[in-house]
Formats: C-alpha cells, structure tokens, sequence
C-alpha cells in the first residue's frame, strides 16, 4: 500500500475516466447478499455495546469492502477526496514522504528530496513502528496519513527501524513547507550532465528540457545521467513526455483493464526538444510508479543502460470515482505495461547492471584522513592561484567531484556513459 504525504495531500498517481461497466450478477445472489447485509446492520445497531449511527457502519463497511481489494484502492472521506483535489504545482504542509503498508508493516518507499523527512536521515525500506507513541501494528494506511501530515512547524514523532539494524530510533520532525521543485542539474564533466528527477508533477518535462537547453548554450552536449533514484512517481502525462524527449518513436507505455478492449496506448512523437545523446539512468527500491514507466520504456527501446538496484514495483493505475456525498474511491481499473509488454506490478524493473550503493566514507574517517594529506596548497608561503575568472569554474568542478566521491552508482554511470559511443562501435 503506498500513499505519498505532501502532508496536506495525497499525489494522484494516474487518474482516469471511466463508465461502470453492467453489473454482472445473479439478481438472486444479488438480492441475498444485500438482505445478509441488512439483518447485520440491523442487529449490530440494536445490540452493539456502544452507540454507533447507521452512517458509520455503512461508511466503515464501504471503507472494509473497497480496502480488501488490493493495497491502493482506499475509501475517500469527503475531506480526504478534497485533499486529494489540492493542484500539484502549489506548497504543502509536511514532512514529504512516500509511505507504503506492506504485508500489515507501515514502510518508506520513499522520502522526497530537500524535505523534512529527507534531511531527518529516513531512508527508502525503513519501517515507521510508532507515529506519536501510537503503534503502527494494523493501523490503516489512511490512519497512518492522519496521524503524520499537520501544521507548518508542529512536530511528528516516528519510531523508525532502519533497514539491516535492529534498534529502532526515535526521529521528530518538523512539518514544514514542501516546495516541489522536481528538476535539478550539474555539470560532472564538460559536456556530462547529471540530470535529477524528484518527482513527476505538471512541470517537470518543460522544466527538464529548459535545464537541458540552458546547458547547451555553454557546452556541447556529450552525453546525460538520468538520476530517477527515490523518485516516488506522479503524473503519468509527464512521465510519458520525459520518456518521450530521449524516444524517438514507438510506444512509451500502455495500461489494460479487466476488459482487453479497454488498452490505451501512449505513443512517442517526433519533437523539437528530443535529445539524442548517450544515456545512463539510475533506479533503486525507492524507484517507483511514474519513475518505473520511463525506465521501462527507456530500457524497451535500448536507449542507453539503466543502472543501480531493482524498483519498487508499483504497477498499477487508480481512478477516483467521486460520490454524491462528496467522498471518492479510488479503485485500481488497470495495470500498465512496458513497450515489450512487460507489467511491472509487484516485480519492478530489474536495471541492466545491478550496481548496490555503497554508503561513503564516514564523516570522521575522511576528516582523519585529509589531516594526514598534505598538498601545494598546504604548504606556507605557497603561491595563490590569481585568476579569478576560474573561481566559479572551479567551485561548480569541486561540488561535481564531491558528488561523485559520495556515490558510487553515480560514478560508474558516469564512465559508462563516456564509454557507451565505443560500446556501439565494438558491437
């Protein structure tokens, strides 16, 4: 079950219109079931011990019917579906992270770049065990959302286990603003761009290919690294047009329902911001939905390699059905599949080269370690450097060499796409 917690909102992965089909049901079976359904509501309004109104328990047995289903079809609130119309382009109160149930475990798919619970130190597969001392053990998902998203500058307490380690730590943290800001850009190498998407909101495709443009007008272009690492998805129509400014043509993705007549296909066009350069993506668990769609479609279509762990696997495409009252479902109607058919659901795209992150370097080693590595600069009376034209030049060469000194995912992507133009000359 996963949910992401732009503390205010829940992001809508994919969102489709659909007309329910007939109900295919013996009128018989039909009219059984609904008086069963009767004679309980009935006898649990007259003799349960405590008071309960007849709209509670219609509401918890829509809520207990829909959640059964699958992990991501949820009951919506009349509050919960308004959270749920929230734009995705404005700020949000919280502390931005992508949460799943898995097997009753409330469990980080993700924590979003830059926010609270990013700079908190959760890391995708932590599992949250208390939510303000309130045990997760068979809380729901929705419940889970309620207790974590509240106010600018209040406090959430979690209880987390971190993957591997068995203490778990107490981690408050603030709720703040979440900006989404989903496209970020730096030069490694002249001509080498790392390219990082934190996630798939109405901008993000215009955004990426104006970093991509203001990149060339000072190099020439040599090759891209595509970092979709901890990227927890969002709008399928972006992550068809990012896919679709590295495709030249053919199908990006198509999603099925129950009915094999109801596939759509989402197709690859020719267009002016298509770049043509060699290609390296990451991906690992924290990987997921929209995320998984262009890695797919990128790795269908042969288009540079896809590097890193294994994604999460999430596959699968929710539509909201809004209520007369003013609540929602959402309900699971399809799957989506890769160009060569391959659905993703509960497997997730296994990358080219399964490269394991290796944690850097602790803070105290390296700081042990530069004491005792003497350079020019060290030495008294050395010689500055005068040319101030090279400062900025170099200060941006100092942020790319520690990036890559700090993962080595990003390093071997960077000498794999430096070499992938001799690959294609050898085969």
């Amino acid at each position: 079950m996963r949910i992401t917690l732009w503390i205010v909102t829940f992001v809508l992965l994919f969102t489709l219109t659909v007309a329910p089909g007939p109900i295919q049901a013996n009128n018989g079976d039909h009219f059984e079931a609904l008086k069963r359904f009767s004679q309980v509501l009935d006898m649990v309004e007259s003799y349960y011990v405590e008071p309960v109104t007849r709209k509670e328990l219609i509401d918890n047995s829509i809520k207990g019917m829909i959640e059964q289903l699958d992990p991501h079809s949820t009951y919506l609130t009349p509050e919960d579906y308004k959270d749920m119309q929230i734009d995705t382009a404005g700020k949000f109160s919280g502390i931005g992270i992508e949460i799943s149930l898995e097997q009753g475990r409330l469990i980080v798919v993700s924590p979003i770049e830059d926010t609270p619970a990013y700079k908190a130190g959760l890391l995708s597969g932590d599992l949250i065990l208390e939510i303000n001392d309130a045990s997760t053990q068979d809380m729901t998902l929705m419940d889970a959302v309620k207790l974590i998203r509240g106010k600018k500058g209040t406090t959430v307490n979690l209880l987390i286990l971190h993957k591997d380690t068995n203490k778990p730590i107490e981690v408050p943290i603030v709720r703040g603003t979440i900006p989404i800001v989903s496209v970020k850009t730096q030069s490694l190498e002249d001509g080498y761009l790392y390219l990082r998407l934190t996630k798939f909101h109405e901008s993000s495709t215009k955004n990426m290919r104006e970093k991509i443009a203001e990149y060339q007008k000072e190099h020439t272009l040599k090759g891209i690294i595509l970092d979709l690492r901890n990227n927890p998805g969002g709008l399928l129509g972006q992550a068809v047009s990012v896919a679709d400014t590295f495709i030249s043509e053919g199908t990006i993705v198509y999603i099925q329902g129950k009915d094999k007549s109801s596939r759509k296909d989402f197709f690859a066009s020719k267009n002016a911001n298509e770049v043509t350069v060699p290609l390296v993506t990451l991906i690992n668990a924290g990987s997921a939905s929209a995320s998984e769609i262009v890695a797919g479609a990128l790795q269908d279509h042969k288009r540079g390699l896809i590097i890193g762990e294994r994604s999460f696997g999430k596959g699968s495409v929710q539509t909201i059905i809004p209520m007369t009252d003013g609540s929602g479902i959402k309900l699971t109607t399809a799957l989506y599949y890769t160009p060569n058919g391959r659905s993703i659901q509960a497997k997730g795209i296994e990358p080219d080269l399964n490269i394991p992150f290796v944690a850097p370097v602790k803070d105290e080693d390296k700081a042990m370690r530069d004491r005792f590595t003497v350079r020019e600069k060290d030495l008294s009376r050395h010689l500055e450097n005068g040319s101030e034209a090279k400062k900025g030049t170099d200060k941006d060469a100092e942020k790319a060499k520690e990036r890559l000194e700090r993962d080595n995912q990003l390093r071997m992507a960077l000498e794999l796409v430096k070499s992938l133009p001799k690959l294609k000359e050898i085969r």
